[in-house]
């Protein structure tokens, strides 16, 4: 079992930064890829970024692509996500997944293990 727990979210204006943690404990090594995942209001689940637990490949939405930086700090076992000039598109239920088995990082049905999410609110 892998247990995740989000933190960070909130009310922010357009163009403005947040920076979201996700704090990972039980059977971590048994973790390939760490994702984020996102929900809008009336819409399904999307991914947004993920990064591999032991060697730090990233792989990007392209809708974030630029904006968004998602980090691992193994050490703290926690990962983050950066998000930079955000727009009101980009409000939503954000998600930390984990993926306990190989796969590509952008699938969602990788990712066994959830968060209970953290709301992020983007006024224009």
């Amino acid at each position: 079992q892998v247990q995740l727990v989000e933190s960070g979210g909130g009310l922010v204006q357009a163009g403005g930064s947040l920076r979201l943690s996700c704090a990972v404990s039980g059977r971590t090594f048994s973790i390939y890829n760490m994702g984020w995942l996102r929900r809008a209001p009336g819409k399904e689940r999307e991914f947004v970024a993920a990064i591999s637990w032991s060697g730090g490949s990233t792989y990007y939405a392209d809708s974030v692509k630029g904006r968004f930086t998602i980090s691992r700090d193994n050490a703290k076992n926690t990962v983050y996500l950066q998000m930079n000039s955000l727009k009101p598109e980009d409000t939503a239920v954000y998600y930390c997944a984990a993926a306990v088995a190989y796969g590509s990082m952008w699938d969602l049905k990788n990712y066994e293990y959830w968060g209970q999410g953290t709301q992020v609110t983007v006024s224009s």
